[in-house]
């Protein structure tokens, strides 16, 4: 780390009238702190140009004089630095003589008023030295930091063009400490994501694989288990890029009212399952509940990842409660969280009687891919999709933890504001089959997808047009073709978005239309991106849930 030159504490006094200049460097001399005096405003600035830790400056001596050079000085500094500058001033306080007039020209300025006592301009200095030690401090960060960069630009120069893009951005980010966290993160990623994937893939394709065998052979009996198999281990991988998409805050919210305790109380055999017999579970319910709003889908997976998390704190067993309440947060409390808004929030939390968080790595536990579980054992996504989950849906999630004695995580929700209206009894037996003649229109890029929504809507009996693209799409909405509903992707080469359902709707403005998705940056919340008569599904998804909402919208 680069060291101080020899005048970089040093101070520089300026006070040409009177025996203010001697007496001031020989109260910092007795003190210990070096320090020269300057003749006048010339003598001063070329001393600054050698280094100072401070100026101390008789206000008298600015007044009536060109400042230009100082001030340009002044300007030219490097951001890390702002001299700290003493201004003495008459009795009577910083206001009389001009002096708080000085004060913006100058920047870092404190005043003295005289006559002084010798403690409080050594107090002074003190203060003023400290501050100009953190700024040398920081100075040295960045010139680390920025030989830091250069090493890591270097290794990375062979990588593809995506890394390449990817390092360039971290290189220009002002944020040089940050750009090394993210490295750090890349290392989690690969290390958690590629495990977990690589179990559900083997998954997936070994239970595939038999099937092939076992049908080949023409042993049809105990086909389910594998299937099962192979349907688990694929739900998993839809739940982790779930997460994925959480934490970034870019998955599609279906928020509705939602009853808390109903909630936790239908998931108490999965909690119950999920933990060591050596847990004690204990739900903690509380009478006259408001409603919330949520994704209930979206909830339930944050409460079962903080109580897996809870477990993990336990490895030799103890206490776990779940609790729900009602809470009032106030602008006080909601002011230190930016968008988070005063009112009424339903709480529910997990706590534990394990290990705590040490307080070091307190701030970073939900930042994504951060972990402090062994590589491989861990994703680092189950904190930060609870943030981006409470985030988007507008309300807040805190942590306390203690090492050694456990640690409390509280989600809050908003309270549901309008009016609850039970859903609609769908008879099973009506749906999903259709009638005569009902077309669908499939617009899909990804020919395995079309494929497959093609033949189980062939199957329950629909008539079906198919498009790989908008283009393809456009002529087939602008014919005498029967169209009952346009399927979608929110995400299409050409036109993407909801483009082609705009202008399906100047053409047939009854026309509707179901988006289904696997990214949908623009659709992160259906309410603002769903115009009536419009729905959307996110892959990947149930052919029973596709069907019936293909039942739903066409029916209605």
């Amino acid at each position: 780390m680069p060291g101080l030159s020899p005048f970089s504490e040093r101070a520089i006094i300026l006070a040409p009238m009177g025996r203010d200049g001697s007496l001031a460097l020989m109260m910092l001399k007795e003190a210990g702190y070096s320090g020269i005096v300057a003749s006048d405003l010339g003598a001063l600035c070329e001393a600054l140009e050698q280094g100072a830790g401070l100026v101390i400056v008789a206000a008298e001596a600015l007044l009536g004089v060109e400042l230009e050079p100082l001030l340009e000085i002044l300007h030219q500094q490097p951001a890390w630095s702002d001299l700290p500058i003493v201004l003495m001033t008459h009795h009577g306080g910083s206001g009389q003589n001009g002096s708080s007039q000085l004060s913006p020209l100058l920047g870092n300025v404190t005043f003295l008023e005289r006559p002084f006592h010798p403690v409080t301009l050594i107090s002074q200095v003190s203060t003023a030295l400290r501050g100009r030690r953190r700024q040398y401090e920081a100075r040295d960060r960045l010139i680390d930091l920025s030989a830091s960069e250069l090493r890591l630009q270097r290794t990375l120069e062979t990588l593809e063009q995506q890394v390449e893009e990817r390092t360039a951005q971290l290189r220009h980010n002002e944020d040089a400490l940050r750009q090394s966290q993210k490295m750090e993160a890349v290392g989690q990623l690969t290390g958690g994501i590629a495990h977990d994937f690589n179990n559900m893939l083997t998954g997936i394709i070994g239970s595939l694989e038999l099937l092939r065998r076992r049908v080949s052979r023409g042993k049809l009996d105990d086909l389910d288990s594998l299937i099962d198999l192979g349907v688990t281990s694929a739900n998993r991988a839809a739940g982790l890029t779930h997460r994925l998409l959480a934490f970034s805050r870019r998955q599609s919210l279906d928020s509705k009212p939602v009853e808390l305790n109903t909630l936790v109380s239908a998931m108490g055999e999965l909690l119950q399952r999920s933990i060591n017999e050596s847990i004690a579970l204990d739900m903690r319910l509380a009478d006259g509940l408001w409603t919330a709003e949520a994704d209930p889908n979206q909830l339930e997976s944050a409460l079962l990842n903080l109580v897996i998390n809870a477990r993990d704190a336990m490895p030799s067993g103890g206490g776990l409660t779940v609790e729900t309440g009602n809470r009032h947060l106030d602008s006080v409390f909601t002011a230190a969280y930016g968008t988070l808004k005063p009112g009424d929030y339903v709480e529910l939390s997990v706590s534990d009687t394990g290990c705590g968080i040490p307080e070091s790595v307190m701030g970073r536990v939900f930042d994504p891919f951060f972990t402090t579980k062994p590589i491989g054992q861990g994703t680092g996504l189950g904190l930060s999709m609870i943030y981006g989950f409470a985030r988007q849906s507008h309300g807040h999630v805190t942590i306390h933890s203690v090492v050694g004695k456990g640690t409390t995580v509280s989600l809050f929700l908003p309270r549901f504001a309008g009016q609850i209206v039970a859903d609609d009894v769908v008879n099973p037996a009506l749906l999903p089959f259709a009638n005569a003649g009902e077309t669908v229109l499939i617009v899909e890029d990804d020919p395995a997808v079309r494929v497959l929504v093609s033949a189980v809507l062939k199957e329950l009996g629909y008539g079906f047009v198919e498009a790989g693209d908008a283009d393809t799409a456009v002529p087939i909405i602008e014919s005498d073709q029967r169209i009952d509903l346009l399927i979608s992707d929110v995400g299409l080469p050409g036109m993407n978005r909801r483009q082609l359902a705009e202008i399906g709707r100047q053409i047939r403005p009854e026309l509707k239309v179901l988006f289904i998705t696997g990214y949908a940056e623009h659709a992160a919340v259906r309410g603002g991106f769903l115009d009536p008569g419009m729905q959307l599904i996110t892959k990947p998804f149930t052919f029973d849930l596709l069907t019936a909402k293909v039942r739903e919208m066409i029916k209605q």
